[in-house]
């Protein structure tokens, strides 16, 4: 899974790094940032007998260098993994083999999937900060493990039941830590679906373990209100009367409408493909953002 590059990349580095042998070690890094530094401070104080002015100039920028430094070293990081780590086949099967048009512009958070369907025109969009505000819920996990113990005989003794417990909880953090690499993060998915003066559909969706999940269905007889970001737009958006939640419907008329996504290409390719692309994008995004301040920090 491509969200390993994300763990790594909160995680120490030390390791990681020590593996290139091109980059240099920390400690090398600080000797010499050190010695630099002293040289600097040494030559500053010979001219300051003439004039405060340099010094004053070394003092203004003298965090600038290992800013930079610290800048080019998560640069060389990430295009270390980049290198090591090939494009996804989910990503290049469904870009050479789907329907689906991929915009993707540099600099922007969101990602937009087109196509057409007879005379319907299907977007699909969602967003690389999905990644940031995902945040696993583990009440589900506690949820068991109390279940579980509070399934231990009565009769037991209370050392007994202590120990059962310990070995419950044992599992259970296995079972997490087991999981942990494995679990994809969600990604939300916004389809709108149009017909020429029809208006549109709009279904928001999960993508997640290889699977597209319904969460709600909306119509608008404006498909501005599906699409539009704007403060009126939401607004009025907001005052359309919504629909009943999904999993409420008749479960044969959700069965239906799920095989009606399929047909317009809303399948378990495009739930492989989300998550994928979605990181790969963060990834090449937060790549550029580094080279960007860097190149802030040395101008």
């Amino acid at each position: 899974m491509l969200s390993i590059r994300t763990l790594a990349r909160s995680a120490p580095r030390a390791l990681a790094r020590a593996s290139t042998t091109s980059a240099p070690s920390r400690c090398q890094r600080t000797s010499s940032i050190l010695s630099a530094r002293t040289s600097s401070f040494l030559r500053t104080q010979q001219a300051s007998a003439f004039s405060t002015s340099p010094f004053r100039r070394a003092m203004a920028g003298e965090v600038d260098e290992e800013v930079s430094a610290k800048l080019a070293s998560e640069i060389e990081f990430e295009d270390h993994v980049k290198q090591n780590e090939p494009l996804p086949a989910s990503i290049k099967d469904f870009m050479d083999n789907s329907p689906w048009k991929v915009e993707d512009v540099s600099g922007k958070e969101d990602v937009i999937l087109t196509r057409t369907f007879g005379d319907e025109k299907i977007t699909v969009s969602f967003s690389i900060a999905d990644l940031h505000n995902y945040e696993p819920d583990m009440m589900e996990d506690d949820q068991a493990m109390e279940d579980e113990l509070d399934d231990i005989e009565g009769g037991r003794s209370a050392q007994d039941q202590r120990g059962g417990a310990a070995d419950l909880a044992n599992e259970a953090n296995e079972d997490v830590e087991a999981g942990a690499d494995e679990a994809a993060v969600p990604v939300r998915l916004n389809v709108v679906i149009e017909k020429p003066n029809k208006g549109a559909l709009n279904v928001e969706a999960l993508a997640q373990d290889g699977a597209i999940v319904v969460e709600n269905l909306y119509y608008y007889t404006d498909p501005k209100l599906a699409h539009s970001s704007d403060a009126n737009a939401v607004h009025a958006a907001q005052d359309t009367y919504p629909g009943p939640p999904f999993g409420s419907l008749d479960e044969d008329l959700q069965i239906l409408m799920e095989r009606y996504l399929e047909e317009r290409g809303v399948t378990q390719q495009l739930a492989v493909f989300a998550p994928d692309y979605m990181d790969y994008k963060e990834q090449k995004e937060y790549t550029a953002w580094l080279k960007n301040v860097k190149g802030f920090i040395d101008a």
